[in-house]
């Protein structure tokens, strides 16, 4: 086992090398930019606007087609992932938590996911911030499943972070592809921070802050901020959070071509609960 690691390590080293490494870098562009590049990651960028810049013109997450996964398959499925969310927010609501803000929460799959493995308020208020192609979606599928009064969506993220009553937020893999939306940034400009915080499949390194992109399917792209694990962790801290509990998330990994320091064996889960309700 150890000479194959070291086999496939020399190959690995010999195609990254001077020789081979631009004719590589070419190869690994155009199939990122092709059907079969789904998933893959490309490119190292200064800033959002230099990566949409680079990339086709496309209409990235505002495109309806990117719903059928999650319609229907994550409404429907719990992974590995889910397992520490669902755990800490039961734990929320038995300490009386009712108002959820579920950050990327496309068309409300964790509302439906969920409910099958945890006891819900009856009282639940779960509000979904989204783009405004899976907002529509998202209101019609609520309609036809009957989810009445307990899920509901807006497009607009600043009204969602000025809603009164939200003691839990939900941002799993999400934040990545918002601009400027750091939480510490986000927890700064809420009406009122919540007292329960579950961040899932964050891209999260030891390195520097940096920019890259992403094929996300049917033709689309997005830029995706990887950033630095501890000025992550101690920006919500700062804000009079503790984090309470930690998961690697080994679904997911970033491997970026021509870079392998900045490439992520694993993507990062976390929950963190508010010292004392805090005060903005």
């Amino acid at each position: 086992m150890h000479a194959h690691a070291s086999a496939v390590q020399a190959v690995r080293d010999f195609l990254e090398g001077p020789l081979t490494r631009p004719v590589l870098m070419q190869w690994r562009r155009r199939r990122f930019l092709a059907q079969e590049g789904f998933g893959s990651y490309f490119g190292l960028f200064d800033s959002f606007a230099a990566a949409r810049e680079w990339l086709p013109r496309n209409p990235g997450f505002h495109l309806g087609a990117l719903a059928a996964e999650y319609i229907d398959i994550r409404t429907r499925q719990v992974f590995e992932y889910d397992y520490p969310v669902m755990w800490w927010l039961e734990r929320a609501f038995d300490a009386g938590a009712r108002g959820i803000l579920d950050i990327g929460g496309s068309v409300g799959v964790h509302y439906y996911a969920y409910r099958s493995y945890i006891d819900m308020p009856q009282a639940l208020a779960w509000h979904v911030a989204e783009v405004p192609v899976m907002v529509a979606i998202g209101r019609k599928i609520a309609a036809e499943r009957g989810a009445g009064s307990a899920l509901s969506f807006t497009a607009d993220l600043q009204e969602a972070l000025a809603m009164h009553g939200i003691d839990i937020w939900i941002a799993a893999g999400a934040l990545q592809y918002m601009e400027d939306a750091r939480p510490a940034q986000l927890l700064r400009r809420c009406a009122e921070m919540p007292a329960h915080m579950l961040l899932n499949r964050v891209p999260l390194y030891e390195g520097d802050d940096y920019v890259t992109a992403q094929n996300i399917g049917k033709g689309c792209f997005a830029p995706v901020q990887v950033l630095n694990r501890g000025r992550f962790i101690h920006g919500i801290e700062a804000l009079g959070y503790t984090l309470e509990d930690h998961w690697q998330v080994h679904e997911r990994s970033l491997y970026l071509p021509g870079h392998p320091e900045r490439s992520l064996p694993s993507f990062s889960g976390f929950y963190f609960a508010a010292r004392a309700r805090p005060a903005r």
